[in-house]
């Protein structure tokens, strides 16, 4: 073992016996986190185009600044004067960007560290991992979690609100779309580790424990979640993305919503 362990320091980064294409999956995240992530940046600071009654962009909900429309404007704040999204955003990203399936995605495809199983890394024996400054801060992903639920509560009140149109009730194209957003979004955040971990974590007998009942239950269902963890990550990131055009299309009058109902 120890000779092993020896064999794979020396190694240089990239150097594997490995004989499979390793490096396709670092690739393929690479390329998908540059292109979805760069979407999502670039919808989140246009600050236009984001609400088609009754439809609202997931990136600008809840909608906090006195420039948002007033059907969907929570707050007026006034004194904001660049994009509402960026007022909420900022959860958002700290809740994906310090998710335990993403850090796993970008050390891999950006840092290089590690590449893949047994392959070789640039950092060797001085690897601290999470230990030290400044990826100790990827800590603060259960500090997320709240304030990401409060937003998906939001997120469900916009996708009931667009199933009422200027003429009552009806089904779009939009509203089907929101709809599925938000219960891909929910299956990615209630399968999240930081809240499996409130539900069971440090719990070694749950009929022993406070409510242990309800609490087991719960853990079951987000452990349920938790095993896709990385499909839902994937899939909800590019549906969030294809909304937001949708809805942003629609505002700009380059395609019409059509009525279902």
């Amino acid at each position: 073992m120890q000779a092993s362990a020896t064999l794979l320091q020396e190694r240089r980064l990239g150097e594997t016996l490995r004989r499979d294409r390793w490096w396709a999956a670092p690739l393929s995240v690479a390329l998908g986190l540059a292109l979805f992530g760069g979407y999502a940046t670039w919808a989140i600071f246009q600050g236009t185009n984001y609400f088609a009654d009754p439809y609202l962009s997931p990136f600008y909900s809840p909608c906090l600044s006195s420039s948002c429309p007033g059907e969907v404007r929570l707050l007026g704040f006034d004194w904001w004067r660049f994009s509402p999204a960026v007022l909420i955003m900022w959860v958002i990203l700290g809740f994906r960007g310090t998710c335990y399936y993403y850090r796993k995605a970008y050390y891999r495809a950006y840092f290089i560290d590690p590449p893949a199983c047994a392959v070789g890394e640039h950092r060797g024996h001085r690897y601290q991992g999470e230990t030290a400054f400044p990826l100790i801060l990827q800590n603060s992903h259960r500090y997320f979690i709240l304030p990401s639920l409060i937003i998906l509560g939001f997120l469900w009140y916009d996708t009931l609100r667009a199933f009422l149109f200027s003429d009552g009730f009806g089904i779009g194209v939009g509203t089907l779309i929101l709809l599925v957003n938000v219960v891909l979004l929910s299956g990615y955040a209630f399968g999240c580790h930081s809240l499996r971990h409130l539900a069971g974590g440090g719990v070694d007998c749950f009929s022993c424990a406070r409510f242990g009942g309800a609490r087991y239950r719960l853990w079951r269902g987000v452990s349920f979640l938790n095993r896709k963890h990385a499909l839902w990550a994937w899939v909800s990131l590019i549906v969030v993305c294809l909304t937001d055009l949708y809805v942003r299309l629609v505002a700009s009058g380059v395609v019409s919503d059509p009525r279902i109902l």
